[in-house]
């Protein structure tokens, strides 16, 4: 006998691109934009919400995939880090980075770059309430992101040369 499968609809603007699906109620976040979606920077590291490998903002605010339900999110605006420079592109028609990933780029805020998108995704929200952060400040900000590579100083480094750049922008 086949176990008869309760999905639910749900609606989601995903990076500015409204998405309808039918998903079952236990799907995890995460999953559903990684497997779903096949938006795939969004990665899934310790799937406790202890790493941050997973974050992406939810109506604009930092929150961890792997914690919430996709039918949680219904209704909701998500950017992913696919998302993050949106519709802006260089004068040659390459997609341009946001002010935050071309800082890790230039600090060398990233090594193996697997926590790089929860870094980014943590960092934006932080960065528009703070435009004007201490070392420290950014330091207590990023304290729920795990890296094993970099040690976090360059991190540190690419998040206080964003809000430099951002503030004279």
């Amino acid at each position: 006998m086949t176990e008869k499968r309760h999905e639910m609809e749900v609606t989601l603007t995903v990076n500015g691109i409204e998405h309808r699906a039918r998903v079952e109620p236990r799907r995890l976040l995460s999953d559903f934009l990684r497997h779903d979606l096949g938006l795939t920077g969004t990665h899934v590291g310790c799937e406790h919400g202890v790493c941050g490998a997973c974050t992406v903002l939810l109506d604009g605010q930092a929150v961890r995939s792997c914690l919430l339900l996709a039918v949680q999110a219904d209704g909701a605006a998500l950017t992913t880090v696919e998302g993050l420079a949106g519709e802006s592109a260089t004068a040659d028609g390459r997609d341009a980075l946001h002010p935050l990933q071309q800082a890790f780029w230039e600090a060398h805020g990233l090594q193996c770059g697997f926590c790089t998108p929860g870094f980014l995704m943590t960092l934006v929200p932080f960065l528009e309430e703070n435009p004007s952060p201490s070392e420290d400040e950014v330091r207590h900000a990023l304290s729920g992101n795990l890296c094993r590579c970099t040690g976090y100083q360059h991190i540190v480094d690419a998040a206080l040369l964003s809000a430099e750049k951002l503030r004279s922008s």
